[in-house]
């Protein structure tokens, strides 16, 4: 097969790897044709965040068309987007909480965080992060203001997932993250640019600039404590990480947009 060939082959391959993982959508057949190279195919996490960001846009819309309250839809967007994603990202946030917060040492913290049940820190960063998310979107209220802060909210927060995945290692040889290897730096590159592309087009230039200074910022962080928590990265820390830039990101749209109201 040319190269010619084999470049819309990939790409159709890293789109439907991206959405089969960060989605519940039925792909069966389309998935099961694939080469499912996550590491490749994390340039298009962002691709896959437009679906997650537009379901939640497309629920808030139907629900303030029928006369649903700001404060209920916002709940209804957010619940249209853990639906859709089978709150993987939700997971990995209370995992990661559980864990940092769980014990004062490496393998147990491990330990914690492969267990499925969860514990007081995981409740409480979940109740943060959908208070968070939630408080944004009924301070921006008009259906458009909110389109367009969820898909930027999402795009972003995993544009920024394959950087992290590869120059922070893993944190143990087995597990999500030492299975899909780090990420090359095409795809890093890539999801890097649609993240900012869309932070631009969606946001208003302030608003933007904040955000991305905010998820630049947080990256910086995780990537710091989670060395010092746990020695790398695992896929429940990629999940909380998203969880907090999508967080970052919708809290900036909405104070620059009531700030300038």
């Amino acid at each position: 097969m040319t190269a010619p060939a084999i470049w819309p082959t990939r790409l159709v391959s890293d789109l439907v790897t991206a959405l089969a993982f960060s989605t519940r959508l039925p792909l069966g057949f389309m998935a099961s044709r694939v080469d499912h190279d996550l590491a490749r195919a994390s340039w298009a996490l962002p691709i896959a965040g437009v679906l997650v960001g537009l379901a939640g846009a497309l629920a808030y819309w139907a629900a303030f068309r029928l006369g649903t309250a700001p404060l209920s839809a916002a709940a209804i967007a957010l619940v249209a987007t853990a639906i859709i994603t089978g709150c993987l990202h939700e997971d990995g946030l209370a995992d990661t909480a559980d864990g940092f917060g769980g014990d004062a040492t490496r393998e147990p913290k491990l330990a914690i965080m492969r267990d499925s049940r969860i514990g007081t820190f995981g409740v409480c960063a979940l109740i943060a992060s959908f208070g968070l998310r939630w408080s944004a979107l009924v301070t921006l209220a008009e259906p458009a203001l909110v389109a367009a802060a969820l898909i930027a909210a999402h795009v972003a927060a995993r544009g920024m997932l394959p950087a992290f995945m590869r120059f922070v290692a893993p944190a143990r040889p087995d597990g999500l993250s030492a299975r899909v290897g780090r990420p090359p730096a095409t795809s890093v590159v890539a999801a890097a640019v649609v993240g900012l592309v869309v932070l631009g087009v969606a946001l208003r230039p302030l608003a933007a600039i904040s955000a991305l200074l905010c998820l630049v910022a947080a990256g910086v962080f995780m990537a710091w404590l989670t060395i010092r928590q746990i020695g790398g990265q695992t896929g429940d820390v990629l999940g909380a990480l998203e969880q907090v830039g999508e967080a970052l990101v919708l809290l900036t749209t909405a104070t620059v947009w009531h700030a300038h109201a």
